[in-house]
């Protein structure tokens, strides 16, 4: 998958100008639905190896509505900034985007571990990815980085509104009974009521949708299959493509 759009910024900036692109982007986030046919759902999931000294991002790429897999990236990289609250996405966004070209489909519909705009300066990492790419995003979060919320009702599928500073920014949504609810938010778009939409229909049996419960499993296999040893040389950059 290779992008023809131009970069939106640099990824080497100190943390003051790495918050006022925040601010400065987070306007053109499209909290509408703008959305064609959908016929590849990715789920992205990243994470760190090494102490954080490795960003290790993975892509699963799913048919629709089979859920059938059709193409697995996982890609790491030495990572390039260190640990800021609010500023994760400049942290993680530069290895899920060199994984990105890794991908031979392109997906019409990305469902992010992480944040969408339910972010305090309203782009979390699957907004920012979204954006970048110019791809219908969502935030799928499995904890809460801002806001507040009502009681979530137990019956599967009951969400309820996410807010900070009296705006809606995402919805609370209990995907099976009994199970700690997730965090949905627009990621570029579409509207959270699609968003929300969307999620319901990818899940299984799982508190997961299937996109990102198998970018996770794929994440964790990995890591646990291919970690280095202690002491051994830095990785550098290691991409991975599973068929």
């Amino acid at each position: 998958m290779t992008s023809q759009r131009q970069p939106l910024h640099e990824w080497t900036i100190d943390p003051e100008r790495a918050v006022a692109l925040q601010k400065s982007l987070a306007p053109r986030i499209e909290c509408q639905d703008r959305i064609s046919n959908v016929e590849h759902i990715a789920g992205v999931d990243i994470g760190f190896e090494d102490r954080g000294e490795t960003t290790r991002a993975v892509i699963v790429v799913m048919r629709w509505p089979s859920l059938e897999i059709v193409e697995r990236v996982l890609h790491r990289t030495p990572t390039r900034m260190p640990y800021i609250p609010g500023l994760l996405s400049f942290r993680e966004l530069p290895a899920a985007l060199e994984a990105f070209e890794q991908l031979t489909v392109t997906p019409d519909l990305l469902m992010v571990d992480g944040m969408g705009i339910a972010h305090p300066r309203r782009l979390g990492i699957a907004a920012h990815l979204g954006l970048w790419l110019d791809i219908p995003a969502i935030g799928v979060g499995k904890s809460r980085l801002c806001g507040q919320h009502d009681e979530v009702p137990e019956a599967r599928g009951s969400w309820v509104p996410l807010t900070h500073r009296n705006e809606t920014i995402g919805g609370v949504l209990r995907t099976r009974e009994r199970v700690k609810p997730l965090y949905i938010s627009t990621g570029h778009r579409l509207s959270l009521e699609s968003s929300i939409e969307w999620v319901m229909q990818c899940l299984t049996r799982y508190k997961l949708p299937e996109p990102t419960r198998q970018a996770d499993r794929l994440a964790s296999r990995r890591t646990a299959e291919t970690r280095r040893p202690e002491g051994d040389a830095a990785p550098g950059q290691e991409s991975l493509s599973l068929e």
